[in-house]
C-alpha cells in the first residue's frame, strides 16, 4: 500500500497546502494555462508604463532625451536584473508560489505610489510649454525625485520577482519524465511568449492612449488594477499547482565547489582511486528472483567527467575543512552552471538592441508622422508592429514549423535551442542596418524639407521604422523562448528558477549596456569631432545613424562568438539536441 502511494505522488513536490503533490491531480498543461493567463495581466502592468517610459520622464518630468533613454534602460534593467533574486530565493527558500505572490504586492504597490504622484500636479515639476537654452524646463528633484523613483524601484523589484518565479513555476507543471511532457514544456515556453506578447499588445494601444490622451494617471491606474487582477487569477488555480520543494541555497553549492577545487590540494587516495579504476558496491535489486537469490547487482560509483576537470579537484582532493566536503553530484551541477554562462553572455547585445524599442525608436517615431488615415497613432504605440507578428508567429511556429522539423530531422525538439537563439541573432544584426537606414532616410527628409533645427513634425510616415522593430520582434520571438526552455532545461533540478531567470539577467545586461554604450560613445567618440553622437534636445541634431551602425557591427562580431561556444556546446539530454 505503501509503494502504491508513493507511485501517486510527485517526487519532490507539494501541493499548495504543503502536502505531497498527486499524480493526476497536480500539475499538467490546465495548471500551466493558469500560468499564461496571469502573464497576460502582469506584462500588460509591466509595459503599459514601460513602453511610454520615456515620454513620460520628457515631457513631464523633463529630464533630456538622452537622460530619460538611460533612465529607461536603468529602471528596465534592474527589473530584469532582480528576476535573479526571485529566481534564487524560489529555488531556496520558497517555493515560485509564494514568491509570485509577494512580487505582485510589492509591483501593486510601486504602481499606487506612481498613480498618486501622476494624479497630483503639486507632486510634479512645473509645466513646461517652450524651453529654450536660456530657459530649460525645470527638471523633477528633491521629494518629487524620490517620490518617482521609489515608485519605479518598487515596480522594477516586483517585476523582478515576478519574472525569476513565473515562467519556472509553469514550466514545473509538466512532466519532463516523459516524451509528451517535454514536447507539453516546449509548447509551454512558445506559449508563455504569445501571452507576454498579447499582454504587451493591449499596454501598446488601448493604455497608451488612454496615456497620451486621458492622461498618465489613468494609464498607471489601468497597470494597477491589472496587476492586482493577477493574483485572484493565479490563485485560482492553486488546486492544480505542484510546486517544487526549496532544495537549499545554489549559491552556496557553486561556492562551495569552486573554493573546494582552489584550496583542496593533497589527493585523497580513496576518491583519487575512485576517479582513475572505480570499484563497484553492492545494490539489491528489487526484482522477485534476485532477492530469493539474494544475489548482488553490481552498479558503477559516479565518477566525475573529464570536462572543466579543474573543479574535479574539489571532490578527488581532500578537503581542507569538512565543510568543503563535495560530491560528484555537485561538482557535475556546477560544471553545467559553468557551460551555459557563454550562451548566456552571447544574448546580451541582442537584448541591448531590443532596448533601443523602448527608447530611441519611440523618439525617432514622435519626429515622424504618426497619422495612419484620420487616427493619430502615438509613438510608444509601434511596438504593435513585432508584438503582432510574434503573436502570429507563435502558433505557426509551434504547430507547424517544430512538427515539420521533427518529421525532416527526425529528433524530438526538430530545432534545438541553441538554433533557435542563433536564428534570433541574425535578425538582431539585420534590425541594426535597417535602423540605420531608416535614420538616414529620416535625416536626410529634414535637412530637404528645412526642418534640421526643428522639433516639428517630419514630412515622412512613421511605417518605416516598422521595419526595425518587425525584425527585432522576431529577434525576441526566437530567442527569449529558446532561452528560458534552454536554462530551465539544461540546469539542475535545485536551480531551475534561478538559470531561468538568466534569460531576464541577459534583457537586463543588454538594458546596462545599451547605457554604458550611449555613455561611451558620447564621451569618447564625440571628443574626436568636438561634438557628442547623442546629446542634445532635439534628435534631428544626433548622429544616431553612426550609432546604429556601430551596434550592427557589434551584434555581427557577437555572432561569431555565439556560433563559437554553440558549437562545442553539449546538451545534457539527447532530447535537446
Amino acid at each position: 500500500m505503501e509503494e502504491e502511494n508513493q507511485q501517486l505522488r510527485w517526487e519532490g513536490y507539494l501541493d499548495w497546502r504543503g502536502r505531497p503533490a498527486l499524480r493526476g491531480r497536480h500539475g499538467g498543461m490546465v495548471a500551466a494555462s493558469f500560468v499564461l493567463g496571469v502573464e497576460i495581466l502582469e506584462n500588460l502592468a509591466f509595459l503599459s508604463n514601460a513602453s511610454n517610459l520615456v515620454r513620460y520622464l520628457g515631457d513631464y518630468m523633463h529630464f533630456s532625451p538622452s537622460k530619460s533613454a538611460n533612465n529607461v534602460t536603468n529602471f528596465m534593467g534592474t527589473a530584469f536584473l532582480l528576476a535573479l533574486l526571485g529566481g534564487f530565493l524560489s529555488d531556496a527558500f520558497f517555493t515560485t508560489y509564494h514568491i509570485y505572490l509577494i512580487s505582485a504586492v510589492i509591483e501593486f504597490l510601486g504602481l499606487v505610489v506612481l498613480t498618486i504622484q501622476a494624479r497630483s500636479p503639486s507632486l510634479m515639476p512645473p509645466e513646461c510649454q517652450k524651453a529654450t537654452a536660456e530657459t530649460p524646463c525645470e527638471v523633477v528633484s528633491g521629494g518629487k525625485a524620490g517620490m518617482l523613483f521609489i515608485g519605479l524601484y518598487l515596480v522594477a523589484l516586483g517585476v523582478g520577482g515576478i519574472k525569476g518565479s513565473l515562467p519556472a513555476h509553469g514550466a514545473e507543471q509538466l512532466d519532463e519524465t516523459t516524451t509528451q511532457g517535454r514536447k507539453q514544456r516546449s509548447t509551454f515556453f512558445n506559449y508563455f511568449v504569445f501571452c507576454l506578447s498579447s499582454g504587451a499588445l493591449i499596454a501598446v494601444t488601448l493604455v497608451v492612449w488612454v496615456e497620451d490622451n486621458k492622461g498618465w494617471e489613468w494609464g498607471f491606474g489601468i497597470a494597477t488594477i491589472s496587476i492586482f487582477a493577477s493574483i485572484p487569477v493565479f490563485l485560482a488555480g492553486s488546486r492544480t499547482y505542484r510546486n517544487k520543494i526549496p532544495c537549499g541555497s545554489p549559491l552556496t553549492t557553486i561556492l562551495k565547489v569552486l573554493i573546494g577545487a582552489t584550496l583542496n590540494r593533497s589527493p585523497s587516495n580513496a576518491v583519487a582511486s575512485m576517479a582513475t579504476s572505480p570499484s563497484y558496491p553492492t545494490q539489491h535489486s528489487k526484482g522477485a528472483e534476485e532477492e530469493e537469490s539474494g544475489k548482488a547487482v553490481p552498479v558503477p560509483t559516479q565518477t566525475p567527467t573529464n570536462s572543466l576537470g579543474f573543479l574535479n579537484r574539489a571532490v578527488i582532493n581532500k578537503p581542507v575543512h569538512r565543510a568543503l566536503e563535495c560530491t560528484v553530484q555537485q561538482v557535475e551541477e556546477v560544471k553545467v552552471v559553468m557551460k551555459i554562462f557563454p550562451i548566456f553572455a552571447g544574448t546580451i547585445i541582442l537584448n541591448c538592441c531590443l532596448a533601443q524599442l523602448s527608447t530611441f525608436s519611440v523618439q525617432q517615431a514622435a519626429t515622424m508622422n504618426t497619422k495612419l488615415g484620420s487616427l493619430k497613432v502615438p509613438p510608444a504605440s509601434l511596438p504593435i508592429f513585432p508584438v503582432i507578428f510574434m503573436m502570429a508567429l507563435a502558433p505557426i511556429y509551434d504547430h507547424f514549423i517544430i512538427p515539420f522539423a521533427r518529421k525532416v530531422t527526425k529528433t524530438e525538439m526538430g530545432i534545438s535551442h541553441l538554433q533557435r537563439i542563433g536564428i534570433g541573432l541574425v535578425f538582431s544584426i539585420v534590425a541594426m542596418a535597417a535602423a540605420a537606414l531608416v535614420e538616414v532616410k529620416r535625416k536626410r527628409v529634414a535637412s530637404n524639407s528645412g526642418l534640421i533645427d526643428s522639433t516639428g513634425q517630419l514630412p515622412i510616415t512613421f511605417f518605416w521604422i516598422a521595419f526595425q522593430y518587425l525584425f527585432l520582434g522576431s529577434a525576441d520571438l526566437f530567442t527569449l523562448a529558446g532561452l528560458m526552455e534552454f536554462f530551465f532545461t539544461e540546469a539542475p533540478t535545485g536551480m531551475r528558477s534561478l538559470a531561468t531567470s538568466l534569460s531576464w539577467a541577459s534583457l537586463a545586461m543588454g538594458y546596462y549596456l545599451s547605457s554604458v554604450i550611449v555613455s561611451i560613445v558620447n564621451s569618447f567618440l564625440g571628443t574626436l569631432n568636438h561634438r557628442p553622437w547623442l546629446s542634445g534636445s532635439n534628435l534631428n541634431h544626433y548622429h544616431l545613424e553612426r550609432f546604429y551602425w556601430l551596434m550592427c557591427v557589434l551584434t555581427g562580431l557577437n555572432f561569431l562568438h555565439y556560433l563559437f561556444w554553440a558549437s562545442r556546446y553539449k546538451y545534457r539530454s539527447t532530447a535537446s539536441a
